[in-house]
């Protein structure tokens, strides 16, 4: 039969202590959740990234079990350390079970809309605001990223000119001055690990909303343009490879709140995505990705085209 709980009995006082503890981080992880922006980064880290969260769920419960089995009882203050052990060690569950970055599109702001970064028939194929349609989804950073790839694409080559994305002129997608021009990263072939992340890059901050554009895995040596550039939309800034985490030649464009350069790729947790529309081109706003069988099947997205000046 249970014990009668008695915080002042020495040996309920452990399981009090964690009570608390387990009470105070979970009620600080919930209202970081509900603040939004920043907070939620952070609280969002402390879970995925971190795992700081769930690693004192596996702690305090280990604690609670070893005291309970050490003094032979079971009272309801250790079921309760127990129970919150266990609601912190759930918090893990996204690096499980595929989840969006919990942000909703109609409550982040500001949005950017922009046009597209070439001009020739692009197959959105990441894309939109379901994990579904947008493998992206579940990196706070790159929420509404896109990849964008040119026929002929999915090819299975390991030979980059087969695929209709490489060398692809790309373009500003919109005007404002670029924070970063990275270049010098050998391009990844399709099947081969990737010597850096990031690969070939510019990074160009939006007049209007002081927010960032990230535009990835350009062609070696083809980036046009210098870091504290102005650049003006429609612009060449380089043209389209397959270097960094890239499983073959396309364009990955996203939009950021704050400097990719101010975060390493170990945390872009702490970054937050912000939602990128496109216009002036024959396709809907946000147009969704995807494919019939995860990343390996039938294409879903639809192909668009610039038609604006």
């Amino acid at each position: 039969m249970p014990e009668t709980t008695n915080t002042n009995n020495p040996r309920n006082r452990l399981a009090a202590v964690l009570v608390v503890i387990l009470t105070i981080a979970l009620a600080i992880l919930g209202c970081l959740f509900l603040l939004g922006g920043i907070y939620r980064l952070v609280a969002w880290g402390s879970t995925k990234a971190t795992r700081f969260i769930p690693f004192l769920g596996v702690l305090c419960l280990l604690i609670a079990l070893v005291a309970a089995a050490v003094r032979r009882r079971w009272d309801r203050t250790t079921t309760t350390a127990v129970l919150l052990s266990l609601v912190a060690i759930l918090t893990d569950i996204p690096d499980f079970v595929p989840m969006a970055y919990p942000a909703s599109l109609r409550s982040t702001r500001p949005a950017a809309t922009v046009r597209l970064p070439s001009d020739v028939p692009m197959l959105v194929g990441q894309g939109g605001d379901r994990l579904e349609n947008n493998n992206h989804a579940d990196v706070p950073n790159q929420r509404w990223a896109y990849d964008f790839l040119v026929y002929p694409y999915y090819t299975g080559s390991s030979r980059l000119q087969d695929y209709g994305c490489y060398g692809v002129t790309v373009l500003a997608p919109a005007a404002g001055v670029v924070t970063t021009a990275h270049d010098g990263e050998p391009d990844t072939i399709p099947g081969e690990s990737p010597t850096s992340t990031r690969g070939n890059y510019v990074v160009i901050q939006l007049e209007e909303t002081g927010t960032y554009l990230f535009i990835a895995h350009l062609k070696p040596g083809s980036v046009s343009v210098e870091s504290g550039q102005r650049v003006e939309e429609g612009q060449p800034i380089g043209r389209c490879g397959s270097s960094g985490n890239s499983s073959e030649p396309h364009i990955h464009i996203h939009h950021q709140r704050q400097n990719p350069e101010a975060y390493s790729d170990d945390f872009i947790w702490f970054a937050e995505g912000l939602p990128l529309c496109f216009r002036d081109h024959d396709g809907p706003a946000m147009p969704e990705g995807g494919f019939t069988e995860g990343t390996h099947g039938e294409p879903l997205g639809p192909t668009v085209r610039h038609v604006g000046p």
